[in-house]
């Protein structure tokens, strides 16, 4: 990312706060994918992923350095002071002191280590590439969750709408009892069966309305804002064409089966690093010192140069202990490989079968609507021709909510269990989506780390502006 491309985003957005200003704001539908590009851009998870990222991105840079000539310095003032004692002749000397600087330059440079080093950058690479998945599963958790948040508002905002409906049809059954009660066609109990009723839709009804706040709660912590206006649900999003499709799919392309491959990678270059690390290592070192006395003018200075091979003869097994440990955490991650496909194989399964269940019901659902439409208007109109009794008519229309109520939550778990699988297939991203968000190349700081670029040179200078922006967004 470059300070001009942040830069730029900032005057836009400063721009967009002016025409927001100045222009009346007209409410607008939110759709769905609305809700996720608002998670999207404010969910903290993505933002704490991407900083994992750069850490990560920095591990190389790390790696790198150990290739690179080491240049370090050191300095000192010593004063001493001190007396002599002559126990021969019993005579002390006078004290005597001295104050002396000294300052010196040490350099190294690693000529051979028999690899080890180059497979620290190797794990360090692969690390990256690892994390980069996790940054992608999290984007995922993001999207998936602003979705399941949008359509639960959905879901409650329907309910309270049936049940303000169910309030309103129920008090005019009661009004209507009250008046056939008053010229004598009904009797007190079909009232009070009205009444009671009409007190139970209200204790719905406030449950609903409840429950609505809630769901707006969990929007709010998702999307990072209240919900506006919904626009009606559109087409259910497509995902695979059978469950074996999906879930090849998922084992090909899921961040958490990348993820787990490149770990893999790294647990088998931990091993070739450990039996490195028992080998020899040959540094060309190279010193030079300065030392002047502060009490005369006296002085030395002086340097060398020579090539150093260091090894290890006995360290009490620590290395062949570190080698078993890689060999294990190895065996580990290759466990851990085995899980994940059978753990994205299951995911992918369940969600095939919630989504297929939940396309049934919505089919079965529209039918119990049509039927209970027809029987709730047939027994109405019966009951004013004195043929059915109240309870009949608030029967029928119990049944036609709980129809119509059925069918809304068919259609919304159809909704989320498509974003279920397409979450369990690894397609739940931004780009995948086509969501109109800013792109985050995770390669563009790699770019520019991977060289380990210093803090004074032109790319460290660069880096450091970049640093500075993002901490102020």
């Amino acid at each position: 990312m470059e300070l001009a491309t942040i830069t730029g985003k900032l005057t836009k957005v400063a721009c967009v706060a002016v025409l927001t200003c100045a222009v009346p704001v007209v409410a607008v539908a939110e759709s769905i994918a609305d809700a996720m590009v608002s998670a999207y851009k404010h969910n903290g998870l993505i933002d704490q992923n991407r900083a994992l990222l750069r850490a990560a991105d920095e591990d190389v840079a790390v790696a790198v350095s150990a290739l690179k000539p080491i240049l370090n310095w050191s300095a000192d003032v010593t004063y001493s002071r001190g007396r002599t004692f002559n126990p021969a002749t019993m005579v002390t000397s006078r004290s005597s002191s001295t104050t002396e600087a000294t300052a010196g330059l040490v350099s190294e440079l690693l000529l051979y280590d028999f690899g080890r080093s180059r497979i620290q950058i190797d794990i360090a690479k692969e690390t990256v590439l690892a994390t980069r998945q996790a940054l992608v599963s999290a984007e995922q958790t993001v999207l998936r969750d602003a979705a399941v948040a949008y359509l639960e508002v959905h879901r409650q905002n329907e309910f309270v709408r049936l049940r303000q409906n169910n309030v309103r049809v129920i008090t005019e059954q009661l009004r209507a009892a009250r008046d056939r009660f008053e010229v004598g066609e009904v009797t007190r109990t079909d009232v009070s069966l009205a009444e009671a009723r009409l007190a139970g839709a209200r204790a719905q009804l406030a449950g609903a309305q409840g429950a609505l706040a809630s769901a707006v709660e969990l929007f709010r912590a998702v999307v990072g804002r209240k919900p506006g206006r919904l626009a009606p649900l559109r087409k259910v999003p497509g995902t695979a064409r059978s469950v074996e499709s999906a879930k090849a799919v998922a084992l090909r392309t899921h961040p958490q089966m990348l993820k787990i491959q490149h770990e893999v990678t790294v647990a088998e270059l931990g091993i070739a690093a450990a039996q490195a690390a028992m080998k020899p290592t040959v540094k060309l070192r190279g010193q030079y010192g300065l030392s002047q006395s502060l009490d005369s003018r006296g002085f030395s200075n002086g340097g060398s140069v020579g090539v150093e091979v260091t090894g290890p003869i006995y360290q009490g097994g620590r290395l062949s202990a570190l080698a078993r440990k890689a060999m294990a955490q190895r065996d580990a991650t290759r466990s851990g490989l085995h899980i994940v496909r059978h753990n994205l194989a299951q995911a992918v399964g369940n969600a095939w079968a919630q989504l297929q269940v939940a396309r049934a019901s919505r089919a079965a659902g529209e039918q119990q609507v049509r039927a209970a439409q027809v029987a709730f208007r047939g027994v109405r109109e019966e009951a004013t021709l004195g043929a059915r009794t109240t309870l009949d008519v608030l029967d029928a229309e119990q049944e036609l909510l709980d129809a119509r109520t059925n069918l809304v939550s068919a259609m919304i778990d159809e909704h989320v269990s498509s974003y279920d699988l397409l979450a369990a297939m690894g397609y739940m991203t931004a780009e995948r989506l086509n969501l109109n968000v800013p792109r985050y190349d995770p390669a563009a700081y790699y770019n520019m780390v991977k060289d380990a670029p210093t803090l004074r040179s032109k790319q460290g200078q660069k880096l450091d502006k970049v640093l500075r922006a993002l901490g102020k967004e």
